[in-house]
């Protein structure tokens, strides 16, 4: 059974920092492309970034040099490095596996930021 599992987000003030993980299992991970993304209340989902089999990174205009993403195949972890962040950055993060047949889901984890 596939699992695939956010964790890392809570409340941090504005400029502070987070550590996003999404941890899988039940898959082959390093045959996966993956990515964050996050959907604020109110707004449409927006992609945050991406890491492809071969660690290629791409990311949304609105974290370029703030946010970094990474992977760990051998404990089959994505990662995702939130420095600077701002008010605006506040949303439920989630994480997809995707290839050519199959995508898979996280729940989700809430990061909010708030003085």
């Amino acid at each position: 059974q596939v699992q695939v599992v956010e964790s890392g987000g809570g409340l941090v003030q504005p400029g502070g920092s987070l550590r996003l993980s999404c941890a899988a299992s039940g898959v082959t991970f390093s045959r996966y492309n993956m990515d964050w993304y996050r959907q604020a209340p109110g707004k449409q989902r927006e992609l945050v970034a991406t890491i492809t089999t071969d660690g290629t990174t791409n990311y949304g205009d609105s974290v370029k040099g703030r946010f970094t993403i990474s992977r760990d195949n051998a404990k089959n972890t994505m990662y995702l490095q939130m420095n600077s962040l701002k008010t605006e950055d506040t949303a439920v993060y989630s994480c997809k596996l995707r290839s050519p047949y199959t995508t898979y889901w996280g729940q989700g984890t809430q990061v909010t930021v708030s003085s």
